[in-house]
């Protein structure tokens, strides 16, 4: 019995350890097939990712129905969907003072209006693109509900552009209203009677207008109520009256097989609604808000004042301390004398820990009128506190303090750029007579002539003209003590060798121009890829003629200056006057070292609204960047197919998973699971 016993138990031990084998093969051979389905990790199998957006399904009240008297809009869908920016991208016109509540409840997008419903009014909810579908976020474009209070639904639209009138950008969330009350003041005292708002590409459509004539325009309100009660706010008008209207018209829809092959071509007919393509250019008027900014004192021989707009030069008197100079100090301003720096030449002034003035400048109140205003300012200064060592380290000092100076000359010169020099402080005498500019002939330098003129609004900024010859080698040298400031120091030796660009260094550039109104003087201007003006010249019989210009990518834009101050200048509604027109030349320009360029350009070839390059629109429509996603599934089953041979990896592909963190390596390119098309 026990020999049976002592077998049978050993029968139970092989048969356990057998088991244990079979199982430990069974459990490395799933290892082994999970670790190679992990090292070529696949897409999901199933159907064809959603791209469709959301179906509409219903609505209360419908689409056109007349005599609604609800203030509560339901729109259902076919899938659960979301709102993006609903205060910014959903408009409803009539315009509303009080924002109605739009939300997303499901497959349902809901408008609660607050502001009671106007009789006899139709009404448009422009839903733009704000409605997405909530696992894709495809969106619904041009989606827009219209329903009336009264017997009868207004139709017609009116749609176009709105570009900033300075250099043609896009202008992007500006409203553009109508008004059937032709008398100009209706856009200053009422509140738009139909209102849309531009997309990323500056494109509008008012919708839900009656027969009848309007008056359009654009602003960028402020305070939302619709109305132009703000020079600060931007805006745009058009001259002529607008008459909506329709005509049948025909276009061609595509049909794709997929997504390059067409399957058909086939034409439908439509309801075209006019005007379509109204242009509206933007601008802001050269009012600007006057008031006091600040006063600092940084230095003690220095007072800084800043006023928010340029305005008038302001009076000053002096409070404290008392004296009998009134010029007690050096004026240096902007050109608006909207930041202004006071100079004090005055030492007994400049000591006082405490300076006190009264100050006579203009303010806008709020009625947007300028008015004499006075301040007491004080301007306070203590000296820093210094150590004993600090002290005593100073009294050893015994080096001389020079005025500074700064220039713009380098090596290697512009040909058409001239000398700037810029002290440290304010200068009451400069001998030019010391100031030397030699040129190298035959190896010597000899003396030739120049100008130095001072700026007119900075005592410390002096220019040096002179006509550079082309690869001349110069050299600038300015005496010591030559230059004295209003504190008392003396200029060090400045000598300066450079050499002026060749010719062959530059190339030219000629516009030959056509499209110009008769009679009007225009201007041209060079821009760089930042669509910054770098060089301008004067268009004359009907050329722009510009001269050594630095090889590289440029472009183009031309002004008609109605006004001949040679500066673009904006529009003003009280006058009527639109702003000055803008041009763009429609391509970059490589401009190539010793090579004369010659271009035409027809200035009216092309609409405003295509003119600028894209490649220095600011505003660039604001394209979705969405993946095909059935490409990337695709993509991803070839590479799984090309990787899941037992011989492309191995158990190589162990190695570069790092365990089971590999998952989320390059093996695994899948950064979003979609939801298959139902």
């Amino acid at each position: 019995m026990y020999f049976c016993a002592d077998y049978t138990n050993r029968s139970k031990y092989r048969m356990t350890r057998f088991l244990k084998y079979i199982f430990s093969l069974s459990l490395l051979a799933v290892t082994l097939f999970l670790w190679n389905s992990c090292a070529n990790i696949a897409a999901p199998t199933g159907g064809l990712y959603d791209e469709a957006p959301p179906r509409l399904i219903r609505s209360n009240p419908e689409n056109g129905a007349l005599h609604v008297n609800r203030r509560i809009l339901e729109i259902e869908f076919d899938e659960n969907i979301k709102i993006e920016k609903p205060t910014e991208k959903v408009i409803i016109t009539p315009p509303q003072l009080n924002m109605p509540v739009i939300k997303s409840v499901g497959k349902k997008a809901v408008v609660e209006f607050n502001d009671d419903l106007l009789d006899n009014t139709t009404y448009t909810i422009d839903f733009t693109d704000a409605i997405v579908d909530n696992n894709e976020g495809n969106p619904l474009e041009n989606f827009s509900i219209s329903f009336s209070t009264g017997d009868q639904l207004d139709t017609l639209a009116v749609s176009g552009r709105v570009l900033s009138a300075d250099n043609l950008e896009p202008a992007q969330g500006i409203y553009v209203g109508m008004h059937s009350n032709l008398d100009d003041t209706a856009f200053v005292r009422t509140s738009f009677e139909r209102i849309s708002r531009t997309d990323s590409r500056g494109r509008f459509t008012v919708r839900g207008l009656k027969e009848g004539k309007y008056k359009i325009f654009a602003l960028d309100d402020k305070n939302r109520d619709y109305k132009y009660d703000n020079p600060q706010e931007a805006i745009a008008f058009l001259d002529s009256i607008v008459i909506p209207s329709t005509t049948p018209a025909v276009r061609q829809d595509t049909i794709f097989k997929d997504s390059v092959t067409i399957d058909t071509i086939k034409e439908v007919n439509y309801t075209r609604f006019l005007p379509d393509d109204i242009l509206l250019r933007s601008f802001s008027s050269i009012f600007q808000r006057k008031y006091f900014q600040k006063h600092e004192r940084p230095t003690r021989e220095k007072l800084d004042i800043f006023f928010a707009a340029p305005t008038e030069e302001p009076t000053f008197e002096l409070l404290k301390p008392v004296s009998d100079y009134e010029d007690w100090y050096v004026m240096e301003k902007s050109k608006g004398n909207d930041s202004i720096t006071m100079w004090i030449s005055d030492s007994l002034i400049s000591r006082q820990d405490t300076i006190i003035m009264k100050m006579n400048y203009l303010r806008t109140d709020t009625l947007n009128q300028d008015l004499l205003q006075s301040d007491t300012l004080s301007f306070n200064f203590r000296e820093p506190r210094q150590t004993r060592r600090e002290r005593e380290d100073q009294e050893k000092k015994t080096e001389i303090r020079l005025l500074g100076i700064n220039h713009n000359i380098r090596s290697t010169h512009e040909i058409y750029s001239p000398v700037q020099l810029e002290f440290e402080q304010p200068v009451i005498d400069f001998d030019s007579s010391k100031v030397h500019l030699t040129y190298e002939v035959d190896s010597v330098f000899s003396p030739v002539d120049f100008t130095m003129i001072g700026d007119t609004l900075n005592p410390r900024q002096f220019t040096l003209r002179h006509k550079w010859e082309p690869g001349g080698k110069y050299k600038l040298n300015i005496d010591s003590a030559s230059v004295h400031s209003i504190y008392g120091l003396w200029n060090n030796k400045v000598e300066q060798a450079f050499t002026v660009k060749a010719l062959d260094q530059y190339g030219n550039l000629m516009f030959q121009l056509s499209g110009l109104p008769a009679d009007k003087t225009a201007y041209v201007e060079l821009l760089d890829k930042s669509d910054k003006p770098f060089r301008k010249v004067r268009v004359k019989n009907n050329e722009a003629l510009i001269f050594d210009i630095n090889p590289g990518t440029i472009y183009a834009r031309l002004f008609i200056d109605d006004d001949e101050d040679g500066e673009w200048t904006t529009g003003d509604y009280e006058k009527k006057r639109q702003p000055e027109m803008v041009y763009y030349y429609p391509r970059e320009y490589e401009i190539r070292a010793y090579t004369d360029h010659e271009e035409s350009w027809n200035i009216t070839e092309l609409s405003l609204d295509k003119q600028k390059p894209l490649d220095i629109t600011k505003n660039k429509p604001e394209e979705r960047k969405r993946r095909n996603l059935n490409e990337e599934r695709e993509r991803q089953q070839q590479q799984n197919q090309r990787g899941s041979s037992p011989f492309s990896g191995g158990m190589g592909g162990m190695g570069g998973m790092g365990g089971m963190g590999g998952m989320g390596g390059p093996t695994a390119p899948m950064q979003r699971q979609g939801t298959p098309t139902r």
